[in-house]
């Protein structure tokens, strides 16, 4: 981030644990999209309305190369937002889903009518819920068990061709809309992709 993150409170009394979850939050944006330019974050307390508990106010705005997002969460009726922790979640949330967006938009991820790709699972992970796709173009991309279609990572095995959406994500490129594709026909681009399982002759 160009221009350091600045973190503002006002009628509250910043504890340590609540800075360092803000600036992890910060940190996490920053790894999502690179760009940002800056990040500003107040966190505010309503004692307007003592009767219904104390409210929490949390605005994040970031700025990138000509954009600027602004999240502003001040819903006093959210009774969840009488904790401090909740409201920096659900801000930053919310731009996270944000800065997502905009990452594709700026990147050219975004474009309509985009046939899915095609590539190999090359690893498998039940215990972390996750795996690995080779790409046709040789790309590596990771997944998690709730991105394949219709629940069926537990059908999934090394080699398997698949079809899928891509996305940023927090460690890279990430695959999402996952589905088998059914077997491999010798001669496609995928044929000689690592994982891929030998061909026999008839």
């Amino acid at each position: 981030m160009q221009i350091e993150p600045r973190v503002t409170y006002r009628n509250v009394e910043p504890s340590d644990a609540l800075h360092a979850k803000i600036q992890q939050r910060i940190a996490h944006l920053d790894r999502l999209f690179p760009n940002l330019t800056s990040c500003r974050v107040s966190v505010a307390r309503d004692d307007a309305h003592q009767h219904q508990g104390r409210h929490y106010h949390v605005r994040v705005d970031v700025t990138a190369p000509g954009h600027e997002l602004v999240v502003d969460h001040a819903a006093a009726q959210d009774r969840g937002h009488e904790d401090p922790y909740i409201a920096v979640r659900d801000a930053f949330d919310a731009m996270q889903r944000r800065v997502q967006d905009l990452a594709r938009t700026m990147r050219g991820d975004v474009k309509t009518h985009l046939p899915p790709q095609h590539g190999r699972v090359a690893e498998i992970d039940p215990a972390a819920g996750r795996g690995s796709i080779v790409a046709a173009d040789g790309r590596s991309l990771y997944f998690h068990r709730n991105a394949v279609v219709g629940g069926r990572f537990d059908e999934l095995r090394v080699g398997a061709e698949v079809r899928f959406a891509e996305q940023p994500g927090d460690d890279g490129p990430q695959a999402s809309s996952v589905a088998p594709v059914g077997h491999h026909h010798p001669g496609d681009p995928l044929h000689d992709l690592p994982g891929a399982p030998a061909t026999r002759g008839d």
